[in-house]
């Protein structure tokens, strides 16, 4: 059995196989996802489990050097927002290296999503709770 704390088989997966600058989006329940992406798919009802507890799962194994979300986050659901930048935050400064955020349109961020190397949806029901990282080098 694995030891890590990210138990979840595809997520681990994907995680082993990103390299400098692929990208992974943490998604809401309600966030279309296109083709092409593999789709992992973990909401179980309405808030469970939330988007920040999949991106503490993520960030076990993930190096980010950039974070991506839709700019109406911040004026939408703005402690929502405040919430991912302290998590962000505090990634950063575990491992060492800064965390650039970006924003776009909503409508940019969908777009976007089609280059992730996969979409991991939440039970988040939290409007345009969602972000794409963008994966770093450990060295």
């Amino acid at each position: 059995m694995k030891r890590g704390v990210l138990l979840n088989a595809p997520l681990s997966a994907v995680l082993a196989q990103m390299g400098h600058t692929d990208e992974i989006t943490v998604c809401d329940a309600g966030l279309p996802i296109p083709a092409g992406p593999e789709r992992i798919d973990l909401a179980l009802m309405a808030g469970t489990p939330g988007l920040s507890t999949v991106l503490t799962a993520l960030l076990t194994d993930l190096v980010v050097e950039k974070v991506i979300m839709a700019s109406e986050l911040k004026t939408v659901s703005p402690l929502a927002h405040q919430a991912l930048l302290d998590q962000i935050a505090e990634h950063a400064r575990d491992q060492g290296k800064p965390i650039s955020i970006e924003y776009c349109s909503h409508e940019a961020f969908k777009s976007r999503t089609h280059q992730s190397k996969a979409v991991v949806r939440s039970g988040e029901v939290t409007p345009y709770a969602n972000l794409i990282l963008c994966a770093g080098v450990a060295f």
